[in-house]
């Protein structure tokens, strides 16, 4: 009678649920979104993993903790938390916050639904096909398919993916069994996740031909012709050509228009990862960086990257309209996707995913798109560019500043010679110090080629000004007085 009585009544941790999530929010508030956004706050408390394991007591036990010890961790693990919000973190392709953006992740992770079907998703289902009709005309299609993926590596997969089933569509049922070499090809500073998906794919890595790049780190046309002419005198099948618009390091943007000739000429499928630079096609004065997108077959582009919609936000564009992304990965479950239903079963969305779960991705950018609109996303892309100008022109004015090259994009890669270096360019260990030359602040670098460590700054936040600017500046120079 007692477990009759229990199973009647609600559990009690419902109402102690509910006050835990209330103090969160404030924690949240307070510590992450004040704090972490304020430019006399630290970016982040940095500790050693031993000394934060303690910190966090990471230990899990067989009784749970009191609400007010709980609450302590939900506390610690915002202060040592990285807060990518500030207007001083310039490690990441991501930053800032945007809190229409935050409000729909709110939103959709206590309605905690699942974006496969109508039935269970009717809001998200609709979104989500308005919101990749609003991308669709911004790459220059007036129609298309699509899918919201976990990032824009996924994104790439699903185009490799979908590319080489429209070429031999027997892959789906036989598997690799009896299919030639496929090649694909990409530029030498393309994403790793171009090769980790041929990996995936069982196309292997080996097969993955990287085309020379201009001193911009363009991809060359000419050498990708050369390279796809080689494969098929080896006995290779070339399939794919993938693009970037805004590689990681340099920001480049490949020739689009140069390439989609070759991939009509040769008839290969003609991807573009503008997983970083996608988001210029909002401004009407650096969409041109992209011309040439819509004769792309696919584009993979990250609104939680220049955007700030929130991570993760990924969706990978089709100019497809024969129902490709569901023919290639459809299971027809009938579990989940039955035909019968009271409503039109092409809005179950789901059979066009790799996936079964699927996150709602696209509220976030919705709202905030809502909020802003169009001319208000224009301005941020456009303000990113006027960061990245400034950067350039203040670094040409002090000395020690030397620029890897002009930036096409909002990247600006450079190294800082201290003082205690310069004039000692000759000296054998030179280059081996100049990699070591680090600071205090959240700023990316990185090696290439030849070229020894150097830092990479790309300033997009809504909530970074000039200010902050002339800061990183200074505070560069401040640290490498000593050195």
């Amino acid at each position: 009678s007692s477990l009759l009585h229990d199973l009647n009544e609600p559990l009690i941790e419902h109402a102690e649920g509910q006050l835990f999530l209330t103090e969160t929010f404030k924690i949240i508030l307070e510590e992450v979104l004040c704090k972490g956004t304020d430019v006399k706050e630290k970016v982040c408390e940095w500790k050693e993993p031993e000394e934060l394991a303690v910190l966090l007591d990471l230990e899990l036990r067989d009784t749970g903790e009191p609400q007010g010890k709980l609450l302590k961790r939900v506390k610690d693990v915002a202060k040592y938390s990285i807060k990518t919000s500030h207007p001083r973190f310039f490690n990441q392709l991501f930053a800032g916050v945007d809190y229409h953006s935050m409000a729909g992740r709110f939103l959709t992770e206590a309605l905690n639904t699942n974006l496969y079907t109508y039935e269970i998703a009717p809001v998200f289902v609709l979104v989500e096909a308005e919101v990749l009709r609003g991308m669709h005309r911004l790459v220059g299609w007036t129609e298309g398919d699509g899918i919201f993926c976990p990032g824009g590596s996924i994104s790439n997969m699903y185009a490799m993916n979908l590319a080489r089933y429209q070429l031999f569509p027997e892959i789906k049922s036989r598997g690799l069994w009896g299919l030639p070499r496929l090649t694909i090809f990409t530029s030498a500073e393309s994403h790793y996740s171009v090769k980790k998906g041929a990996a995936l794919l069982g196309i292997g890595t080996d097969h993955v031909i990287l085309v020379k790049v201009d001193d911009g780190g363009r991809m060359i046309p000419e050498d990708l012709e050369e390279k796809i002419k080689l494969a098929k005198s080896e006995g290779s099948v070339p399939f794919l050509v993938s693009c970037t618009s805004g590689t990681t390091v340099k920001g480049a943007f490949d020739p689009l228009d140069h390439i989609a000739n070759l991939c009509e000429k040769y008839m290969l499928w003609m991807h573009v990862d503008a997983a970083w630079g996608g988001s210029v096609l909002f401004s009407s004065k650096h969409r041109h960086l992209m011309k040439g997108v819509d004769r792309a077959n696919s584009v993979a582009w990250n609104p939680h990257k220049m955007l700030v919609a929130g991570l993760q936000c990924s969706a990978l564009l089709l100019r497809d309209t024969t129902n490709l992304l569901k023919r290639c990965h459809s299971a027809s479950a009938t579990y989940l996707f039955q035909q019968d239903k009271f409503y039109d079963v092409n809005l179950d969305t789901g059979d066009k995913s790799v996936q079964c779960s699927r996150k709602v991705d696209c509220l976030k950018l919705w709202l905030m798109w809502k909020a802003v609109g169009s001319a208000g996303l224009e301005a941020r892309v456009d303000k990113a560019f006027i960061h990245a100008r400034y950067l350039v022109e203040q670094m040409k004015k002090r000395e020690g500043f030397h620029l890897l090259g002009e930036p096409e994009f909002v990247n600006v890669c450079f190294w800082y010679i201290p003082p205690s270096l310069r004039g000692k360019e000759e000296n054998a260990d030179y280059q081996e110090q100049l990699s070591k030359v680090k600071g205090t602040m959240m700023v990316g670098y990185q090696p290439q080629e030849n070229r020894v460590n150097f830092f990479r700054v790309v300033a997009f936040s809504p909530l970074i000004s000039q200010k902050d600017m002339d800061f990183f500046l200074n505070e560069i120079e401040r640290l490498g007085k000593n050195m």
